[in-house]
């Protein structure tokens, strides 16, 4: 049975790793986001892996070495002194908040203090007060679970 692992790679090279072992035809996952960040002169959309360091594999037990063979790779995450097992449903929720991240909901009207149905995501359909807008994010204080999420907007003309 084909099982998701968890690696733990080289510093900034998450990327390279993941098409190093899939050219060794293992399946991996390595979740990446954009973000905008901010140089003296510019600012510059960046790609960046979710988890710094570390890339998802999915293979048998029997074949946990072979991965060792990509010199980035640096070890197992283990939890219990076990190997660290994901769950397939566990990277289908992730791929699906990150998919579903990308669709930026408008923030036209939204004010300091409104009531708000979260629109999509694995809280879709809670109930949140709105503690900070700004132009790119929304803040929200999830009234049933007591925390706060920040939620990805875009302003509407």
């Amino acid at each position: 049975m084909m099982t998701w692992f968890v690696l733990r790679v080289k510093t900034r090279n998450e990327q390279r790793t993941s098409k190093a072992l899939e050219s060794l035809g293992i399946n991996t996952y390595c979740p990446m986001v954009t973000e905008t960040r901010q140089w003296s002169d510019r600012k510059k959309k960046v790609t960046v892996p979710v988890f710094n360091s570390y890339v998802f594999v999915q293979l048998e037990e029997s074949e946990r070495t072979k991965v060792f063979q990509v010199s980035e790779v640096l070890y197992y995450l283990y939890w219990l002194n076990k190997p660290a097992v994901v769950r397939d449903e566990e990277i289908a929720l992730l791929k699906e908040y990150l998919n579903e991240n990308s669709n930026r909901i408008p923030n036209r009207g939204i004010k300091l203090g409104d009531k708000m149905f979260i629109p999509t995501g694995c809280f879709k359909g809670l109930e949140g007060v709105v503690k900070e807008v700004s132009k790119n994010r929304l803040q929200l204080l999830l009234t049933e679970l007591g925390f706060k999420i920040t939620l990805a907007t875009q302003n509407i003309a």
